[in-house]
This record gives C-alpha cells, sequence and structure tokens, in this order.
C-alpha cells in the first residue's frame, strides 16, 4: 500500500473530522492521520490511503467511516488527573450540595476509558463514607465519550498494570479493586461493584443536541475544548450552560479557559484550585 497522503485528501479528511466530531486537526498533520488509519486501509486491501479516505468521506460504508472516526480521537486519560478538580470536589463542592432533596447528578464528558467518571465515584464513596446522610436524593454519574470502544472498556472496568499505575494510590487500589482471573486477563484488576453501580456510561457526541441529557450539578469536561474551533467550543460551552443550575459547577482542564464565554461563565478559585459557574 503507498503511504503517500496528497494534500487534498488530507483537507478533505480533515473536513469530514471537523463536521462529525468538531475535531480541528490544523495544517500539518498528516502523519497523525498516517500513523493512525494506515493499518485499517492495509486491512482493507485499499490500494492508497487517498483512495482509503475518499471512500471514508463518502460515508459509503458507515462502519469503516466510525471506525476511523474513532481512531481520530484522542483517549488520554488516567486516575485523579491533575489531583486538584478531585480535591475541590470533595472539600468544597460536595459539602455545598451535600444537603440537597434532589438527586446529585455529575456528567464526565469524554470519558475515554473511565477513570474520570470512576475517579470521581471513588471520591464520593469516601464522602458518603464519613457523611452517611449526604445526597438522600440519590447519586448519579453519567460517562460519555464519542468511541463505542472505550465505552465498552471501561463498562469492563477492567485495567492492567499500566493503567493503574497512573495516578491510583494504593489505598484506592486496595479498597476498590480486587484481582483478575488470571487466565482471563494476566496483571489485570476488576473495579469493585459498588463503584461500577455508580456511573452509567453512554455514546455521545459534543456536537450533538444536548436535550436529552438534562440538567447536571457538576459537569467535568476536561481536556476537550482544545480539539475544537473557537466557535464550536462556544457552542459546546452554551450547551453545557443550559445543563447547570446557577449553583452548577463546570470543571475544566489544567490548561483551558472559557475565552470567548465570559458572558456565560465566571471563574471561581477555591482551594487552589478553581471551577466554573454560571454568570
Amino acid at each position: 500500500m503507498q503511504y503517500e497522503l496528497s494534500q487534498s485528501s488530507y483537507l478533505a479528511f480533515s473536513s469530514f473530522l471537523h463536521g462529525k466530531l468538531g475535531i480541528v486537526l490544523g495544517e500539518n498533520k498528516q502523519y497523525l492521520v498516517r500513523s493512525r488509519l494506515s493499518a485499517v486501509a492495509r486491512n482493507h486491501d485499499y490500494a492508497s490511503i487517498d483512495v482509503f479516505l475518499k471512500d471514508v468521506v463518502s460515508g459509503k460504508n458507515r462502519a469503516l467511516s466510525e471506525q476511523c472516526l474513532e481512531l481520530m480521537t484522542t483517549n488520554e486519560t488516567f486516575w485523579f488527573r491533575d489531583v486538584y478538580p478531585f480535591a475541590l470536589l470533595k472539600s468544597h463542592l460536595l459539602p455545598t450540595l451535600n444537603n440537597q432533596q434532589q438527586k446529585l447528578r455529575i456528567w464526565s464528558s469524554a470519558c475515554a476509558s473511565g477513570q474520570e467518571p470512576y475517579s470521581i465515584a471513588m471520591v464520593i464513596a469516601d464522602f458518603k463514607r464519613d457523611n452517611p446522610r449526604a445526597f438522600c436524593g440519590g447519586i448519579e454519574i453519567i460517562a460519555s465519550d464519542f468511541s463505542e470502544k472505550m465505552i465498552n472498556k471501561a463498562q469492563a472496568g477492567i485495567y492492567d498494570q499500566l493503567a493503574l499505575g497512573r495516578g491510583l494510590d494504593i489505598n484506592n487500589k486496595t479498597r476498590y479493586f480486587q484481582q483478575c482471573d488470571a487466565a482471563l486477563h494476566k496483571d489485570a484488576m476488576q473495579l469493585s461493584a459498588g463503584i461500577k453501580r455508580m456511573v452509567q456510561f453512554k455514546r455521545f457526541n459534543l456536537l450533538s443536541d444536548f436535550g436529552l441529557m438534562g440538567k447536571f450539578d457538576i459537569i467535568f469536561c476536561r481536556n476537550v475544548l482544545i480539539y475544537f474551533d473557537g466557535k464550536e467550543k462556544t457552542q459546546i460551552l452554551k450547551k453545557f450552560a443550559a445543563c447547570l443550575p446557577s449553583s452548577g459547577a463546570l470543571m475544566l482542564g489544567a490548561a483551558e479557559s472559557i475565552n470567548g464565554a465570559d458572558s456565560i461563565f465566571k471563574m471561581q478559585s477555591v482551594d487552589r484550585g478553581l471551577y466554573y459557574s454560571k454568570v
């Protein structure tokens, strides 16, 4: 198979990717497209990646197009990423919300393989242990991602030692995991049933209508908006705002901001961390 990717094919695929997922590749990411999609093109016996991408963009093989879209998403994640959002959740947000009568609802958008929503669940489980009467209306954590592969992986709750070593301390590992059957999953561990039950996973595209998602007290959308252009980022933030009450909180990534959406959200700085509330 020829590995040369023409500029016209690259631009057509970039436009397709942007239209479907909002991801902006930029001008010089041909290597990224080749590295992630060449194997798929080879497996489908395409003579060149240009011909392959033409069919992907045409959408005539929906399953193939969906597979390529999934491969172009970034699924980098680990436990308690950046630490402070989860410390802020435990020390500030949960105590603020613990006396409400209605169900506590939290959304982990773009959850990848599940480490973020399960980290949230562990924090809440620890908080409930210390405050048994908190959240008498119930707790619901919704975790979403575009990738069906990632959703399936997250729902399984099985992680190898490499994944477990990224941000998970020994206390949480001991409390919330058990060894898997070595014959089935060598050197892997299974998340406890109690933590798994706290999280509901669903496939969701952030460019979609948020109407069916309902209202949330807290939304995590971390290290995601950096892949969108300014217009789409603002539109997504507006949709998040519509899902939050005035007391709600939006958690973004450490390198992200609300530039262009200052009329929608304002920054709140607490406990050496920050979150955003509606204006």
